[in-house]
């Protein structure tokens, strides 16, 4: 049986990939390692808790204490979702982004080396290449310079330089996949389709930034577990794999696909200031997955974006406690008071 830790586990697309491994798989052991930060939220994983394939431990990848005995000595692969990633938290906090994103990456994968560990995948985004002009007739390739602007952007185009230090100095077996912007059930309500799918029910205000016709490529979370999984599974060592779908979507038209979803009025969209360094447009040439590996995405944007605002308007417990912070305390604590004890798999 493969065992593979998944780092950021419990957040968002940590915990779509854990649920696509399980569910695609019957020969894998699935470790769960995460910090619960404020997005890390061990709800998202409700469905595959008692999943004897299934274990969860709470660990810092800046730890390499931590993390060396999270690995232990028969782990086959790692897959670094782990990180800060919300721009907006980068302009207020870049520290943190730094310490988190290319400092306890180093320390992930300093103890995968020491441990032996098969593959060490990273997860990176289409932001370390900079932006494109709204009629650009190109997109980013796998080889492009990498132009970061924003201090997110900045912290995984550092973190992908190191990644690939520790493959050409030492050996270690490491991928890397560049992803768009990603879609789905359980998404922190501080990202736009989340956020402004429950503002609407709650009839708030939805703030779109005033460029709010840069744009987008947007992709399905469960496309974007299936690709990473293949790169595991047939992805060169040493290369880079860009993630895209060619969708491009605005801001405005997201907002008015939510809206429209959900019956509510235009009248709850209003405009804001942009955000420092705003990045007008990503794109990703993706030639090289498909070519190499056969991969093409499943699901397609209008039937993935309206299931995704329906699972947040059918699942109002969910996101209420998510926005209210009250998730920390209710469910962490059922995780780790009573599952524990039934299943005695969780390490704290």
């Amino acid at each position: 049986m493969k065992k593979i830790l998944v780092t950021g586990g419990a957040g968002f697309i940590g915990s779509a990939f854990v649920r696509y491994l399980l569910r695609t798989h019957d020969d894998v052991q699935v470790v769960n390692y995460d910090k619960l930060t404020y997005c890390g939220n061990l709800e998202n994983l409700r469905d595959v808790e008692k999943d004897p394939r299934y274990s969860f431990v709470k660990g810092d990848i800046g730890n390499l204490d931590e993390a060396l005995a999270a690995l232990g000595q028969d782990t086959d692969a790692v897959v670094n979702f782990a990180a800060e990633s919300h721009n907006d938290r980068g302009v207020l906090d870049p520290g943190i982004f730094l310490r988190t994103n290319v400092v306890g990456t180093q320390a992930m994968l300093e103890a995968c080396r020491r441990a032996g560990v098969g593959r060490f995948h990273h997860i990176s985004t289409c932001e370390v290449f900079g932006d494109l002009a709204l009629d650009e007739e190109r997109a980013f390739s796998e080889n492009d310079a990498f132009r970061p602007r924003t201090p997110y952007n900045a912290s995984k185009a550092s973190t992908d330089h190191v990644v690939m230090a520790y493959h050409h100095t030492f050996g270690l077996p490491v991928t890397i996949s560049h992803c768009c912007n990603n879609y789905g059930p359980y998404q922190f309500p501080e990202k736009l389709i989340p956020l402004f799918s429950t503002n609407a029910m709650e009839d708030k205000s939805l703030p779109l930034f005033k460029s709010s016709q840069n744009r987008r490529e947007w992709i399905h979370c469960d496309d974007h577990s299936a690709a990473v999984d293949l790169i595991l599974e047939k992805g060169r060592v040493g290369e880079a794999y860009n993630i895209g779908t060619g969708i491009e979507k605005s801001v405005e038209e997201i907002t008015d696909v939510i809206l429209d979803t959900l019956g509510k009025p235009a009248t709850l969209k209003s405009y804001v200031p942009d955000r420092q360094g705003h990045d007008r447009r990503y794109l990703l040439s993706t030639e090289k997955i498909r070519a190499e590996l056969s991969w093409a995405p499943k699901i397609g944007f209008d039937e993935g974006i309206k299931q995704t605002v329906e699972w947040y308007r059918d699942n109002p417990d969910w996101w209420q406690r998510v926005k209210s912070g009250a998730y920390q305390d209710y469910y962490h604590q059922y995780y780790f008071e009573t599952l524990k004890d039934e299943t005695a798999k969780v390490a704290v």
